[in-house]
């Protein structure tokens, strides 16, 4: 009963639709097969992670209701996280630390990112560190990387907010992107 007592966020199913188109772009294979983006638990967080940024930024950007669909996007990541770490068999008692420690990761990762931003070869640097973590990426990896974030940037803003806010979102094929 009290699911249906409680009150749903009016962009929660848009919000949803650009988190999965997100994730979908943090699949593909481009980015490990060629970039060598580390096929792991962590790496495909962080991978998403990127993703996710840049959808939060381009909606933070836009006039209302850009920022609250932001949030919602941001609240699909985390109840995914959530549900994801539930089907891995995390305990209950373990999973809200953990859910909180990729909050902290990815709002970290989100304020370097955007430090970054305007100068390619920080925003490199930024990228490597997180999502190659410590290990050294294939030459030239992280800067294509770098292409790719920015092209996704331009791609999302020339997506009209009106399409975002019923989930609608496209981004460019990776190796298109890295061009």
């Amino acid at each position: 009963m009290a699911g249906f007592l409680r009150r749903r966020d009016k962009h929660e199913r848009a919000a949803f639709e650009l988190y999965g188109s997100a994730v979908s772009a943090a699949r593909d294979p481009y980015l490990y097969a060629t970039l060598a983006v580390p096929d792991t638990l962590d790496g495909r967080f962080d991978a998403i992670g990127l993703f996710v940024y840049l959808t939060i930024r381009r909606l933070s950007a836009a006039p209302e209701p850009g920022p609250a669909l932001a949030q919602a996007v941001f609240d699909a990541m985390f109840l995914d996280m959530d549900t994801n770490l539930r089907e891995m068999g995390v305990g209950d008692m373990s999973v809200g630390k953990r859910n909180r420690a990729m909050w902290e990761a990815f709002h970290g990762r989100s304020v370097a990112y955007a430090a970054a931003w305007d100068d390619p070869a920080a925003l490199a640097s930024a990228l490597a560190r997180n999502l190659w973590r410590g290990s050294e990426p294939n030459e030239g990896a992280a800067s294509a990387l770098a292409r790719i974030a920015r092209a996704q940037a331009g791609c999302l803003e020339n997506q009209g907010l009106d399409a975002m806010v019923t989930g609608k979102i496209r981004f460019l094929p990776a190796e298109e992107a890295a061009r």
